[in-house]
C-alpha cells in the first residue's frame, strides 16, 4: 500500500515537473517569437526609413509598385475585352499638332476657321500651322498668308502628300534634296511632321526668293520652273490663293467656295528646283480634294 502511494505521488511529481518545463519553454518560445518579430518590425521600419530617406531609392520602390498596379489593372481590362488600357500612352497628346482656333488671335482665328471649312479639314491642327505660320513667317521675313497659300497649292494640307517626284510633305519639300536641313529636327522622317515639314519649307522659300530676287521669281524657283518657259500657272495660283487668305485676315467676308483661276495646263516637270517639283495640289496623289 505504501509501495502504491509513493509511486503515485512520485508520478504526480514528475507530472508537476513536466508541466512546469512545458509551460516555461512556452514562455520562452514566445518571448524569442516575440523579440523575433520586433526586430523583424524594426528591421523594415529602418529600412523604409533609410530607403524612403533617398531619392533614388524611394523612386525605385514607387515604379515598381506603379507597374504592378498598372499591369493589374491592364490584366483585368484585358480580360473583360478592353485592349485601350494596355495602349494606352498619355503623354500622346504632347504630340498632337493641334491648337483651338478660339485662343488665337482674331485674324488668326479667321484663317483657321476659313482654310478649315474651304479644305474639310478640322480646324484644331489648322489653328497651330497658322500659329506657327504667323511665328515664322515674322522671323523670315515672309507674309504668313503666302505661307499658308504655298500649303494649299502644294498639298491641300495634307501632311502626308506626296508628288509623282518625291516632294513630301504639307510644303512639298524634296525631302532627298533637303535632307541636311531635317537633321536639326531628327532626320528625314520629319517631313511627314507638319511643323517640321513647314519649317523646312520656309527655309527653302525664303533661300529661293533671295536667290530670284523678287517673290514671283521665287516662287518659279520653288516649285522647279525656273529654267522652263511656263510655271503651269503655279505662281498664279499660289497669289490668288494668298489674296483671299488676306482678305479673310482683314476681317473681309469671303466664301469659303469661292473659286481661283483656272490654272494652264501645267508644263511636264521636273525635280531640280530647289524644292523639286510638286504637281499642283490637285494632282498630288492622297491630296485632300479642294474646293473650287
Amino acid at each position: 500500500m505504501r509501495a502504491n502511494e509513493w509511486l503515485c505521488r512520485a508520478w504526480q511529481g514528475t507530472a508537476r515537473s513536466l508541466g512546469v518545463f512545458v509551460r516555461d519553454v512556452g514562455h520562452g518560445m514566445l518571448e524569442v517569437s516575440h523579440n523575433t518579430l520586433a526586430l523583424v518590425g524594426l528591421a523594415a521600419v529602418v529600412t523604409l526609413a533609410f530607403g524612403f530617406g533617398r531619392a533614388d531609392l524611394r523612386q525605385q520602390f514607387e515604379s515598381v509598385t506603379l507597374e504592378y498596379l498598372q499591369q493589374r489593372h491592364e490584366q483585368r481590362e484585358l480580360a473583360a475585352g478592353n485592349l485601350l488600357p494596355s495602349l494606352s500612352e498619355p503623354e500622346a497628346v504632347t504630340r498632337a499638332t493641334a491648337a483651338d482656333p478660339r485662343s488665337l488671335p482674331r485674324e488668326q482665328a479667321a484663317v483657321a476657321n476659313w482654310i478649315a471649312r474651304r479644305y474639310k479639314v478640322a480646324p484644331e491642327p489648322i489653328g497651330a500651322l497658322v500659329q506657327e505660320a504667323w511665328m515664322i513667317g515674322r522671323r523670315a521675313g515672309i507674309d504668313p498668308t503666302l505661307i499658308l497659300a504655298i500649303m494649299a497649292i502644294e498639298s491641300s494640307f495634307n501632311p502626308f502628300a506626296q508628288s509623282p517626284v518625291g516632294a513630301q510633305g504639307l510644303m512639298q519639300v524634296m525631302t532627298r534634296v533637303h535632307d541636311d536641313k531635317y537633321v536639326a529636327f531628327g532626320g528625314t522622317h520629319a517631313a511627314f511632321d507638319p511643323i517640321s515639314n513647314l519649317r523646312v519649307g520656309v527655309q527653302v522659300l525664303k533661300e529661293c526668293i533671295a536667290r530670284a530676287g523678287s517673290l514671283q521669281e521665287g516662287l518659279r524657283q520653288y516649285v522647279g520652273a525656273a529654267l522652263m518657259e511656263s510655271d503651269g500657272g503655279y505662281v498664279g495660283r499660289v497669289l490668288a490663293e494668298q489674296s483671299l487668305l488676306r482678305h479673310v485676315a482683314d476681317g473681309k467676308k469671303v466664301p469659303a467656295g469661292t473659286t481661283r483661276p483656272a490654272a494652264p495646263s501645267a508644263p511636264q516637270r521636273s525635280a531640280d528646283g530647289p524644292a523639286g517639283a510638286p504637281a499642283p495640289a490637285d494632282e498630288a496623289p492622297g491630296a485632300v480634294a479642294m474646293l473650287r
